[in-house]
């Protein structure tokens, strides 16, 4: 039985759609933030076994020399190559799926699980709501580019190695259209943290 003094929202969406947006704007609402791509790099930190693991997968080139991994040169391997993200995945999300289950289950109130990989990893079991954020392909290409200096190229990758915005779209409880003003997507936040307060409040 859930707990009912939490509400776990999974915050989900693929890259560059605005998902850290929202998650900033419910943290400043009160919500605690569980960010699975911070505690997946403290996966890849040398004393852990994950950091063992994902070495002996994919060799010592994506190591920088004080031997701690070297995500872009990691990160041109498994995006560059599906079998490799996947390989990589099942390492690292176990891990993941771990440490915010342990968060989760200390934590009242509302606490927002930000995953890009909500579903593939299984964090999704955790929440009582889905929620996806969105925007254009036009929007994700150039935001992107502008907060990573990829080429055109490279970020197309990176977009291309996700499931479609659909598929998160169908699986979702709620979603959020990030494609106007940042005033836009504040107000259907505020509309959605106003009607989750009044659930926790009964």
């Amino acid at each position: 039985m859930k707990d009912r003094s939490r509400f776990v929202i999974g915050l989900t969406g693929n890259i560059a759609c605005g998902k850290s947006t929202v998650s900033g704007m419910l943290a400043e609402l009160g919500a605690r933030v569980l960010d699975a791509d911070l505690i997946a790099h403290e996966a890849l930190v040398p004393s852990t076994s994950t950091y063992q693991r994902v070495v002996q997968e994919f060799g010592s080139d994506i190591l920088r020399t004080d031997l701690s991994v070297d995500r872009a040169a990691l990160g041109r391997i498994v995006f560059a190559d599906p079998d490799a993200l996947r390989r990589l995945e099942r390492i690292v999300h176990p891990y993941v799926v771990e440490r915010i289950s342990h968060e989760v289950s200390g934590s009242p109130g509302v606490v927002v699980i930000d995953a890009i990989k909500l579903f593939e990893s299984g964090l999704d079991s955790l929440c009582d709501e889905v929620w996806v954020v969105t925007c254009t392909p036009e929007q994700q290409l150039e935001r992107l580019r502008a907060r990573s200096g990829l080429t055109r190229e490279e970020a197309l990758r990176r977009i291309n190695a996700q499931p479609p915005q659909g598929e998160k779209v169908r699986r979702a409880d709620v979603v959020i259209d990030n494609s106007g003003s940042v005033e836009d997507t504040r107000q259907q936040v505020l509309a959605q943290w106003e009607r989750i307060a009044e659930r926790l409040a009964t």
